[in-house]
């Protein structure tokens, strides 16, 4: 199974490229928030919300120790709750929190990388000849600067080129 396919049972159907992309997990304050650092969001007392049922929820619910995970429907419904002070913070992907922190005047998206989720090309299995094209195609892609176009053109800020494999 490759690091990229995130389960074995997701690698019984499928096989995978290296990852191309790792769009970076973080965390998104408000103007006025006394949390400045990743490390001062696992306190008793925080509240972090997250859209539910997402790879950022997995993630969070795992990794926070102390903090409570709150729950939306939608990066929206995050949003909102910070806006209303139901949530101390939001935990999301960051090219999510940076579209997010538009709405929220003087918010802010802390430093570091908690984690990432990543991206990679997936084939049916059984289409051999096509993987071994899709492999070399995305390791190409990565050494000669596409991908890194691709990100740069979109303006995605929070994701970044894979390692060449």
């Amino acid at each position: 199974m490759s690091p990229s396919s995130g389960s074995p049972a997701r690698a019984k159907d499928w096989d995978f490229t290296a990852l191309h992309m790792e769009v970076e997990f973080g965390y998104l304050v408000p103007a006025d928030s006394s949390i400045s650092t990743m490390a001062d969001v696992d306190r008793t007392g925080i509240r972090v919300a997250v859209q539910e049922k997402s790879q950022p929820d997995i993630f969070v619910s795992r990794t926070l120790k102390n903090a409570e995970v709150v729950r939306a429907p939608s990066v929206v419904g995050t949003v909102e709750m910070l806006k209303s002070r139901k949530a101390d913070a939001i935990f999301s992907i960051k090219p999510s929190l940076f579209e997010a922190s538009k709405q929220l005047p003087g918010s802010r998206v802390l430093e570091g990388r908690p984690g990432i989720d990543p991206h990679a090309m997936v084939l049916p299995k059984g289409r051999d000849a096509g993987l071994g094209y899709a492999r070399q195609f995305i390791e190409d892609a990565k050494s000669g600067g596409l991908v890194k176009a691709a990100i740069d053109r979109v303006g995605m800020r929070g994701a970044v080129v894979a390692q060449a494999q």
